[in-house]
């Protein structure tokens, strides 16, 4: 059906562009979430009588690389959206083998994103870093909202597309 393949094209782009503004914006407004990692890493406004403090991070060049590694990983996860989408549209009205084998990458950089906002922001930042404890640097909600996206998606797309009608 032309609807669901359009609908699953269509939701992997918008995650395409997603993952590309994200990516943009950090580079081009590095300092802003800098300043999260900073704050997250150094976990400098955890409750002051945390006991996992002993984890904190206060180093300017660690806070720099996993910034830095964040970036790449959500321009590898914009790279293979797109990807994604460029096989799914060139295989639009294709069979539906043809058009199932498109979705790797749309499978992959799916996953990758979940790996970034559900394994980097909630188990490392949230738990590893105690980032649930800070009022002022929590990125727990909108990695939430991030990740869930993507686990719809990637469930929707990964639904196997029949042959089209004749």
């Amino acid at each position: 059906m032309l609807a669901a393949r359009f609908s699953k094209l269509t939701m992997v782009s918008s995650l395409a562009v997603f993952a590309f503004i994200v990516t943009f914006d950090n580079l081009t407004d590095y300092t802003s979430n800098y300043a999260f990692v900073q704050h997250v890493l150094s976990m400098d406004t955890t409750f002051v009588d945390s006991a996992l403090k002993y984890r904190a991070i206060t180093s300017p060049l660690l806070w720099h690389l996993s910034y830095g590694l964040i970036i790449v990983v959500e321009g590898v996860t914009c790279a293979f959206l797109l990807a994604g989408a460029v096989a799914m549209a060139r295989s639009f009205r294709a069979g539906a083998a043809d058009f199932n084998g498109a979705k790797r990458f749309a499978v992959i950089g799916v996953t990758v994103a979940f790996l970034l906002w559900f394994g980097g922001f909630m188990v490392v930042g949230g738990e590893w870093f105690a980032m649930w404890q800070s009022k002022l640097w929590n990125g727990q909600e909108p990695a939430f909202r991030f990740y869930m996206t993507a686990l719809a998606v990637l469930i929707f797309v990964n639904q196997p597309d029949k042959e089209l009608a004749e």
